[in-house]
């Protein structure tokens, strides 16, 4: 279909002005998240008894599907839709967020999930990337007026933010929402003295998670751990990589996936190195890092504050995730639960990672609202 430059439509201007690189890579990450399924999740499905092996699988492409429809739509606002869509509905996911505390819905000892109307949903998934926006946008204000009392904003809704998530508890992405507030007042130029204090804050944090949650002092004291002390799903992810070796052993060939609980969710990385080997990790790995330093270089170029702090806030939270989990099934890092952006299945997950992705790409177009820009 070709599209005219004179054509002046909604879809004519979104198509014109959106990072077309960004964009393409962003649909092969999903491409090869639905063909990752094919491998990981059947055999997941049947030993959960479900009676269609391909359960997971039908669900995970409704879910990628849709995503695209999400992460066009997010695509499409201004940088003042952005702006408003951000706070109000980092509001509503965190109302949506402190309710699970409330219901009975828990998965695995966490509080994390909620059923609306029918579907089970984990609110905090969305409070990640609405976070960023919502502290860019108190952070560009502070810039443009110096009222300090909206400091005591910024440090309200990361203390509100964190308290929620710890409840649940979740405190992996407690430190991810952490790591990228800081970065943010970083780049709106706090003082040396103060990012040191939060870097203590930080550590402070994570040495009192490990003697408060026990979840969390196991991971950590198995992250250490070697040969025969390694997780169960840990020592069967390691295993994978080293059966993939290079090239992989072909697909359907893996058993990996027969072995470990999530290799459809956490472990899906590991599905992917077993069965289409070293190369084929790679090649996620650059997708992805492509993907976080073209936005960077985008962010670079940009004068507005707004668009610099929630592009660099949105970006970081896409590939701190993603960095994560990887390192969690390389034994890099401490296993957590949280998704590889595109490729793992999740309805939550996939839908939360489009409604960023969107809101980068909008964020990321050419002459995104020229006028909202030059303030």
């Amino acid at each position: 279909m070709i599209i005219s430059r004179s054509n002046n439509s909604i879809f004519a201007r979104w198509w014109w002005s959106i990072d077309k690189y960004l964009l393409s890579s962003v649909f092969l990450l999903i491409l090869l998240g639905i063909f990752l399924s094919f491998s990981a999740s059947p055999a997941v499905s049947i030993k959960q008894g479900y009676s269609n092996s391909y359960h997971y699988v039908i669900w995970h492409i409704l879910f990628s599907v849709s995503s695209i429809g999400v992460m066009f739509a997010f695509s499409l606002l201004n940088l003042k839709m952005v702006r408003r869509a951000g706070v109000l509905l980092y509001i509503g996911a965190m109302l949506f967020t402190i309710a699970t505390l409330f219901v009975d819905d828990g998965n695995k000892g966490a509080s994390r999930w909620i059923r609306i109307f029918g579907i089970s949903l984990q609110p905090s998934e969305f409070v990640k990337p609405l976070f960023a926006v919502l502290t860019a946008w108190l952070l560009d204000i502070y810039l443009k007026t110096k009222d300090k009392t909206l400091w005591l904003c910024v440090g309200f809704s990361l203390a509100i933010t964190i308290f929620t998530l710890l409840k649940q508890p979740d405190v992996g992405m407690s430190v991810v929402i952490f790591l990228v507030w800081m970065c943010q007042l970083v780049l709106a130029g706090i003082p040396l003295w103060l990012l040191f204090l939060l870097g203590g804050a930080l550590i402070g944090i994570g040495v009192l998670a490990f003697f408060i949650f026990d979840h969390v002092h196991y991971r950590i004291v198995t992250l250490f751990a070697s040969g025969g002390e390694l997780p169960f799903q840990v020592k069967h992810s390691l295993m994978a990589f080293q059966n993939g070796g290079i090239f992989g052993k072909g697909a359907g060939e893996g058993i990996v996936r027969s072995n470990i609980p999530d290799a459809h969710t956490d472990f899906v990385f590991a599905v992917a190195g077993e069965e289409y080997g070293m190369l084929f990790c790679m090649l996620l790995v650059g997708i992805l890092a492509f993907i976080v330093i073209r936005s960077l270089l985008i962010a670079s170029k940009e004068k507005n504050t707004f668009l610099i702090l929630s592009l660099v806030g949105l970006i970081c939270i896409f590939g701190l995730q993603g960095i994560v989990n990887m390192c969690s099934t390389l034994h890099l890092g401490p296993t957590k639960g949280m998704t590889l952006p595109f490729i793992s299945y999740g309805g939550s997950s996939t839908w939360a990672s489009a409604m960023g992705m969107g809101m980068i790409l909008a964020l990321t177009r050419k002459n995104v609202s020229a006028e909202d820009k030059d303030e």
